[in-house]
C-alpha cells in the first residue's frame, strides 16, 4: 500500500476530532438535532483549519445508516465512501478546476435527482471562489430553492470575492486560525500513536511554524520525522527548518535585561555563524521581549496562568524562563528595551548591511542605562550594576504626600448663601470674596466686575475704578439692566443701604492697598500658593535625598490640585 502523508491519515473524521473550532461543530451538531439545518452553507476561513474536513463530517452526519444522534459510525460503506471521496451521493466540485457555467449547469440539472440511498444528497464545491460570474449566475437559483433531499456547501479562503447574492443565501461559518498549544497538543498525540518521540519544545517549534494552519504543521512534523529518522529534538527540527534558535533568542534577551555586553558579544559571533538573518531575529527578539512584559505583568497582577496561557502561546518551560526573568527587572526598563528594538527592526528592514545595524542594536541596548524605581534607589537597594540609571524615573510609592497649601474657600454651585461679614478683612480681602460670590450665580457679570478697581467705602458708597486700558468695561456698566444687577449682589452680600460708584482710572495702582481689582487679588493668591507649595518640596526630605542622588536639581513643580490653564 502507498504510504499515506501525515495531514491525510490523521485527518478529522468526526466533530469530536475538529481541532480549534468548537463553536462550528457546536453549531452543527445543535442544527441536526433540532432540524434546524439550512440548505446552503459557506465555510470561510483561513487554509488548513478543517473547512473541507467539516463539510466531509456533515455529509457523514447526514447520510451514516449508523448514526447516533448524528455522530457517523465511520465504518460503514457509506462513511468508508465519504471519507475516500468515492461516494455518489456525496458529489465534490473542485472550484478552481470546474469554474465555468458549464459545470454549474450540469451540476443544476442533476440536482433534481433524488438520492440513490439515504435521505440526502450533498454537494461539496471547494475553493468556490474561483467560480466565474456566469457561473455563479447560473447557480443563484438552485442555491436558494434546491430541492429537500439537496445540501450545498461552499468552501473558501478568499470569501470577498464571493458575490453578495450568493452570500445572501447561505449560512456563513467562520472557521478561525489554531491556536499554537492547540497544534501543538495534537501533533503530540500524532506522534505517540506513529510511535515516534518527540521533544515538547521541537513540537512547539513545528506548530508555531504552522501559522494558525493545522494541515501546514502536519505537513512539517511528516517532513522533519522523515529528515530526522528517529527522535525529534528541538536541534534538529530547528536545523531542519532553518530557524532562528529560541534558546539563542533568550540567551541575547537575558543578556539585554542584565546589560551584559560580553554575553551579547558571544551571542552576535552565533548569531552570524548559524548565519540568521537580521531582520528576522529582530523580529522575534521584538516578540520575545513583548512576552516578557505581559508575564511580568500578569506576575504583578496576579492574574490566573490560564489567562496569561492564552495571549502568549509559549510552552511551559519558556513560561517559566520568562517569568524569572521578569522578576529581575521592572515594567518600565522592558518598555525602553521595546521601544529601541522596535524601532532597530524597522532599520535593519531598511540598512543597505543589516548585519551590522543588528549589531549597533543589540550593543546600544546592552549598554543603555537601566530604569530603576526611585523608592529602591533612595533606600540603597540599588545594586552597583544599576548604579548608571537613566534619568527616566519611574513611578515612586511616596512615604508622604507633600501638603499642599490650602487654597482659598470656594463655595460649590449647590452650597447655601450665606452673608458675607466683612469684619476682619482688609479692602481687597473683602473686594475679592464678594466678587467670588457674584461669579456663584452669574459668572458673565463676574468676569466683567473682577477687573474693576476697589478704591474704598466712604458712607456706604463702594467706589469702583475702571483700568484705563478696560474702558469698555465702564460702558457695559452703564446700562440700567446690568447696574440694577449688581446693586442687588451689593445689597444682598455687602449690606443694606450700600451704593456704587463707576470712575475712569488713569491706572491700575496695583501697589496702593485700596486700588486693587479681584483679579490681582486671585493672582497674587495664586502666586503665593506656588511659593509655598515650592517651599515645602524643597525642603521634603524624601525631595532633598531625590535630588542628592540624582546630582540634580528642581525644574519645575506642578501642583495636580491647581487646573491647568
Amino acid at each position: 500500500m502507498s504510504y499515506q502523508v501525515i495531514a491525510r491519515k490523521w485527518r478529522p473524521q468526526s466533530f469530536d476530532q475538529l481541532v480549534g473550532q468548537n463553536h462550528i461543530s457546536q453549531t452543527l451538531q445543535n442544527a441536526l438535532k433540532n432540524g434546524r439545518l439550512p440548505h446552503a452553507l459557506l465555510f470561510t476561513g483561513p487554509r488548513g483549519t478543517g473547512k473541507t474536513s467539516s463539510a466531509r463530517i456533515l455529509a457523514k452526519s447526514l447520510r451514516c445508516p449508523n448514526a447516533v444522534n448524528f455522530q457517523p459510525c465511520n465504518v460503514c460503506q457509506e462513511c468508508q465512501d465519504i471519507t475516500a471521496s468515492r461516494s455518489i451521493d456525496v458529489i465534490e466540485i473542485d472550484g478552481a478546476s470546474n469554474n465555468g457555467v458549464d459545470a454549474i449547469r450540469e451540476l443544476r440539472d442533476t440536482v433534481a435527482y433524488a438520492p440513490s440511498s439515504g435521505k440526502y444528497k450533498v454537494y461539496i464545491i471547494d475553493e468556490v471562489h474561483m467560480l466565474s460570474t456566469s457561473a455563479f449566475n447560473a447557480l443563484l437559483k438552485t442555491l436558494e430553492e434546491p430541492p429537500a433531499h439537496v445540501v450545498f456547501i461552499m468552501a473558501t479562503t478568499e470569501v470577498q470575492k464571493i458575490p453578495q447574492t450568493i452570500l445572501s443565501r447561505c449560512q456563513r461559518f467562520d472557521f478561525r486560525s489554531i491556536s499554537t498549544r492547540q497544534i501543538a497538543d495534537r501533533l503530540k498525540i500524532i506522534c505517540d500513536k506513529e510511535n515516534v518521540p518527540a521533544e515538547e519544545e521541537a513540537l512547539w517549534i513545528i506548530a508555531r511554524q504552522g501559522d494558525g494552519s493545522m494541515r501546514d504543521s502536519q505537513s512539517l512534523l511528516d517532513q522533519v520525522i522523515t529528515f530526522a529518522d528517529g527522535s525529534l529534538t528541538r536541534e534538529s527540527v530547528i536545523g531542519i527548518l532553518g530557524l532562528t534558535d529560541r534558546t539563542l533568542l533568550l540567551e541575547v534577551l537575558s543578556g539585554l535585561v542584565a546589560r551584559q555586553v560580553p554575553s551579547i558579544l558571544t551571542a552576535l559571533e552565533k548569531i552570524f555563524t548559524a548565519g540568521y538573518e537580521p531582520s528576522l531575529f529582530a523580529n522575534n527578539l521584538l516578540e520575545n521581549i513583548r512576552h516578557l512584559l505581559l508575564i511580568k505583568i500578569s506576575s504583578t497582577s496576579n492574574s490566573s496562568s490560564a489567562n496569561t496561557t492564552s495571549i502568549i502561546e509559549l510552552p511551559d518551560s519558556e513560561i517559566r524562563f520568562l517569568k524569572d526573568l521578569g522578576a529581575t527587572t521592572g515594567e518600565e526598563d522592558i518598555h525602553m528595551l521595546f521601544d529601541m528594538c522596535l524601532k532597530g527592526a524597522g532599520d535593519i528592514a531598511k540598512a543597505s548591511e543589516p548585519r551590522i545595524v543588528l549589531e549597533m542594536l543589540l550593543l546600544r541596548m546592552a549598554q543603555a542605562p537601566r530604569i530603576v524605581e526611585l523608592a529602591q534607589m533612595l533606600s540603597g537597594q540599588a545594586t552597583a550594576q544599576t548604579a548608571n540609571t537613566a534619568t527616566t524615573i519611574s513611578r515612586p510609592s511616596m512615604p508622604a504626600p507633600i501638603a499642599a497649601p490650602k487654597s482659598a474657600p470656594t463655595a460649590t454651585a449647590s452650597a447655601p448663601q450665606r452673608r458675607m461679614d466683612p469684619i476682619g478683612l482688609n479692602p481687597q480681602e473683602k473686594w475679592f470674596e464678594f466678587v467670588q460670590r457674584i461669579r456663584q450665580a452669574d459668572a458673565l457679570l463676574a468676569a466683567k466686575v473682577e477687573h474693576l478697581l476697589f478704591l474704598g467705602e466712604k458712607e456706604k458708597v463702594l467706589s469702583l475704578g475702571v483700568p484705563a486700558k478696560m474702558t469698555f468695561i465702564k460702558d457695559q456698566l452703564a446700562d440700567a439692566e446690568v447696574r440694577k444687577k449688581l446693586q442687588s449682589f451689593v445689597d444682598q452680600h455687602w449690606s443694606t443701604g450700600y451704593t456704587f460708584t463707576v470712575q475712569l482710572e488713569k491706572g491700575e495702582m496695583i501697589g496702593t492697598s485700596a486700588g486693587m481689582s479681584a483679579k490681582n487679588v486671585s493672582d497674587q493668591k495664586e502666586k503665593k500658593q506656588e511659593e509655598d507649595l515650592a517651599d515645602r518640596v524643597a525642603n521634603h526630605p524624601l525631595i532633598k535625598s531625590a535630588t542628592t542622588a540624582l546630582k540634580g536639581q528642581i525644574k519645575s513643580i506642578k501642583n495636580p490640585q491647581t487646573p491647568s490653564k
